[in-house]
């Protein structure tokens, strides 16, 4: 039995309004729908996995290395971000709770800071490193078998 717009209560109505409403601003999201919710989960595969597309994909193979090594240099400043901060937050207060909202704060500064130097000493803003994050996607399902 279906309830009809009356018998609905009106948070209900409310919530299905507000839910098709958001839904049709971010239709864009059904584009990703096959990475974000596969059938089946891909094999694992780590950095060996990755050199061997690298190798074997001479147009999207540098590009995804190249993205490779600014998530690096990302991580490595979030890294020094976090610690300087928070020491220097330590050296100062010598409060637990500071020192660590200032390691998170430092960790978020630090690793936003690196991506965006990475960013534009790799210069990714020239390369299509979603596509080619795309194509080993799909390298690894076909090598996984293809039946995805």
């Amino acid at each position: 039995m279906t309830e009809t717009k009356e018998t609905k209560s009106f948070l209900r109505q409310y919530w299905e309004e507000y839910k098709e409403f958001w839904a049709e601003r971010f239709s864009f999201l059904d584009n990703y729908s096959r990475f974000l919710h596969p059938e089946k989960p891909l094999p694992h595969w780590d950095s060996s996995v990755v050199e061997e597309f690298i190798a074997s994909d001479p147009v999207h193979g540098p590009v995804l290395k190249t993205a490779r090594e600014a998530a690096k240099f990302g991580v490595v400043s979030a890294a020094v971000g976090a610690v300087s901060t928070a020491g220097y937050a330590w050296r100062w207060s010598k409060s637990p709770h500071g020192t660590a909202l200032s390691f998170a704060f430092g960790a978020v500064v630090g690793g936003t800071f690196g991506l965006e130097i990475a960013n534009h000493w790799h210069q990714l803003y020239r390369l299509d490193t979603m596509g080619s994050q795309v194509k080993f996607y799909e390298w690894l399902q076909n090598r996984a078998g293809g039946n995805y």
